[in-house]
């Protein structure tokens, strides 16, 4: 369909952060020593050699580090380890016991989470969810245990990561143990407060972006620090500005904003994210215009330079962490292909100060790596260029391996080529970039048609509408789009026309929208003024006649790669959601704690009134002291589906809360109903998402951008797809790295703990 040639770049890895690249001390595993090159080898000590060096180029592909195991059983294990489906099975038992918190008791399973309309969900047996924890345990047990021979006892002792997974398992298991033996009627399950170490564990870049925190941490701390000085002074500003007064009128602000300290900490730390403005104000604000100065200082000082400068202070914390983690994956990469090199070379006849490697043994190495096949056959084919010579030398060697250092780009394949002289210009003209002008202007004026049509019957029930017009219209419409996918394919060929992604998307939703207006003249006849909204078939027309208006406005995205600035955007948030993994992993996993935590200690804490035993009826007059109908409370807002009466509940509201948007109606209901001691978990769920995940977002989402822009800045919007798929995080700083030195490599690679080179 298209061919693949490689431009500079590099592509993303998995990272393997198990064995320290400064080892010295050897364990008690088989050790194999690489001796002199001039000794001659025989059939399985070659077989050795070269499955090592495939190994050991795996490894720098994927950026893993070499200290492990190298003796022949050891390889075999670990290749297998490391194989598709191995890593699959381990992160489809993460996945597994991770979901379990969905249907362990409080079960997440019924359609809502308003106990007004919730029903008794289904509670699954003692012992079935138990059954399934405990196949995952042990999976995770025979992955430690792998991880442990491989690397030996050496380095598990110096891994923090495989001593915490050691103990992490070990205590749910007796949690587990607990939990059977008590009839699976525990009110605490510990062990679910420790099950996403399991996704975190088994992700070098999620622990990267822990390291990458815990750097930043000291930074954020003194900015911190200084918005609680803020915030306390402001406080006490507050509480003395609009202290309680003799005439009521003058009380309002003291009253709702200012009554006590909790009252005016929480009342500023909410005017900080701006949920609460301007109501916080107003009452003052009535008053005198001067009090508004009051509040715009506070939040000219905390919202807009306190709060941007932990933006900056993130960002740039994050940028240096970053460069410093792909300079060490680079160092790994070159380790790799160093350590295979001088493997290789002991398998000529040549004295071992020339360090040649002869070139069938590289591509024999080669056709067994476990690798995408366009870098295969990239490599190959530079090593096909010292087939004269016989052999090549360590910089020839490591010269072929910089392919792996681009990416992939697709060329797409020539034009079919036409005798006739009339099809030679109709492919001219229907191979014109003006043909998707107007298509994108046909799909324009699609859209418009629709909202016309949407205007016009806004008010009008489903009964009330004349849906043939607009079934007539999109006929039409619908009928030009299939012409230009067919004028397309005629003009670029079927190969040609696939290999572009924004025609197989507008090739996709035209087909899919024939057919659905096949159906409706196939199920409701020909379009006519006698139409029958309300008919049923398989779905009504109305309802057909939406999904198509759905599906039209959705095609008219295909003008996106057509405009280079929107273009740009929307390739960022692409990378973004490949690149983001280890990120939005992180973020899953403080979710999963907060909402643990959140279940222990708020289920149940929030009633609706119809729930309360004390009510006899539907008075104000009977309702409890904890229920408030003030404006904007959680109980006159209905947030009633926002709770922690399940694991799924609590992650809505846990996100509600991080968007920060009426985010002071749950402080203040989960404060009357338990504690204001439970104002704190929000406090720390608002600096964990809200401040901390958030703005290392926005840093990545700059970083990401500003890198883009700048390479595309004198490019056209047909280059801006190119310019995707170079993008990696080892491209974003590529002219900061820099390479290791010889004597470094070699450094390194004497304190390989089970290796020993001979140099």
């Amino acid at each position: 369909m298209e061919t693949h040639v490689l431009v500079a770049g590099n592509v993303n890895g998995a990272f393997d952060d198990y064995g320290s690249l400064s080892g010295k001390e050897h364990g008690g595993a088989p050790e194999v020593a690489v001796q002199s090159c001039a000794v001659e080898s025989d059939t399985d000590a070659e077989e050795l050699y070269i499955q090592q060096a495939v190994v050991l180029i795996e490894d720098a592909i994927q950026y893993r580090s070499i200290n492990h195991r190298v003796d022949a059983r050891s390889l075999r294990l670990y290749r297998w380890y490391y194989s598709r489906i191995c890593q699959w099975g381990l992160g489809l038992a993460i996945g597994v016991v991770l979901l379990l918190a969905f249907v362990e008791r409080p079960s997440s399973l019924s359609s809502s989470s308003d106990p007004r309309h919730r029903f008794s969900p289904w509670e699954p047996p003692c012992g079935f969810t138990e059954s399934i924890e405990m196949f995952c345990l042990v999976i995770f047990s025979l992955d430690l245990a792998v991880k442990g021979y491989l690397i030996g006892w050496e380095e598990f002792r110096k891994s923090k990561w495989l001593i915490g997974y050691t103990f992490v398992i070990s205590f749910s298991v007796i949690d587990w143990m607990l939990s059977v033996s008590m009839a699976c009627d525990e009110k605490f399950r510990v062990r679910r407060l420790l099950r996403p170490f399991f996704l975190l564990q088994n992700s070098s870049m999620m622990k990267k972006t822990l390291k990458c925190i815990k750097r930043t941490l000291p930074e954020i701390a003194s900015v911190m620090l200084l918005l609680a000085l803020h915030l306390c002074l402001f406080t006490m500003i507050g509480m003395l500005l609009f202290a309680k007064v003799e005439d009521p009128k003058k009380n309002e602000e003291w009253r709702l904003h200012f009554r006590d300290l909790p009252t005016s900490l929480t009342s500023l730390l909410v005017l900080l994210t701006t949920a609460n403005n301007p109501d916080v104000m107003i009452p003052a604000y009535s008053l005198h215009r001067a009090y508004s100065m009051f509040f715009i200082t506070f939040s000219v000082i905390g919202t807009y330079c306190l709060m941007n400068l932990l933006t900056a202070i993130i960002y740039n914390q994050f940028r240096g962490y970053l460069l410093m983690s792909v300079q060490t994956s680079i160092i790994r990469r070159r380790l790799g292909i160093r350590a295979a090199f001088q493997i290789l070379s002991c398998q000529g006849a040549q004295p071992a100060a020339e360090e040649h490697v002869a070139v069938d043994l590289v591509l024999k190495v080669m056709s067994r790596v476990q690798m995408k096949s366009y870098y295969r056959q990239a490599i190959i084919r530079e090593a096909h260029k010292y087939a004269d010579v016989g052999y090549m030398n360590r910089e020839q060697f490591k010269k072929i391996f910089d392919e792996l250092d681009k990416d992939c780009i697709k060329e797409h394949p020539p034009l079919p080529q036409y005798n006739s002289l009339v099809l030679q210009r109709l492919q001219v003209v229907f191979s014109h970039y003006f043909l998707t002008i107007l298509g994108n202007a046909v799909a324009l004026a699609n859209v418009i048609c629709i909202c016309t049509i949407l205007v016009l019957n806004a008010e009008k029930s489903t009964a009330e509408r004349n849906n043939y017009i607009i079934g007539i219209i999109n006929l039409c419409f619908i009928l030009y789009y299939l012409f230009e996918v067919c004028m397309k394919l005629f003009a670029f060929g079927w190969k040609g026309y696939l290999s572009y992604k924004n025609n197989i998307f507008d090739c996709f939703l035209t087909i899919l929208l024939l057919v659905l207006q096949v159906t409706i003249i196939v199920t409701h006849k020909i379009p006519s003024s006698h139409w029958d909204p309300s008919s049923q078939g398989t779905l009504s027309l109305w309802e057909m006649v939406r999904l198509i208006n759905m599906l039209i406005v959705f095609r008219f995205l295909r003008i996106i790669p057509d405009i280079k600035v929107m273009a740009l955007v929307a390739s960022t948030v692409l990378d973004l959601v490949i690149n983001l993994r280890a990120f939005a992993g992180i973020l899953l996993v403080v979710y999963y704690v907060f909402a643990v935590i959140g279940i222990w200690l708020f289920e149940g804490a929030i009633q609706h009134p119809s729930e309360m035993s004390v009510l006899t009826n539907t008075s104000m007059g009977n309702i409890t002291s904890n229920f408030s109908m003030q404006c904007g409370t959680y109980e006159q807002l209905e947030y009633w589906p926002n709770n922690f009466d399940d694991f799924a509940a609590a992650i809505i509201l846990l996100y509600n809360v991080m968007i920060v948007n009426n985010w002071q109606a749950f402080l203040d209901a989960y404060s009357r109903h338990t504690t204001e001691w439970s104002k704190i978990y929000f406090v720390c769920w608002w600096l964990t998402s809200s401040v901390m995940w958030v703005n290392l977002f926005v840093a990545v989402i700059l970083e990401n951008f500003i890198d883009k822009w700048d390479r595309s800045y004198s490019c056209s919007v047909t280059d801006v797809e190119r310019i995707r798929y170079e993008t990696s995080v080892q491209l974003m700083f590529r002219e900061q790295i820099q390479e290791p030195t010889e004597e470094e490599l070699r450094c390194q690679l004497n304190q390989h703990p089970h290796l020993h080179l001979h140099w």
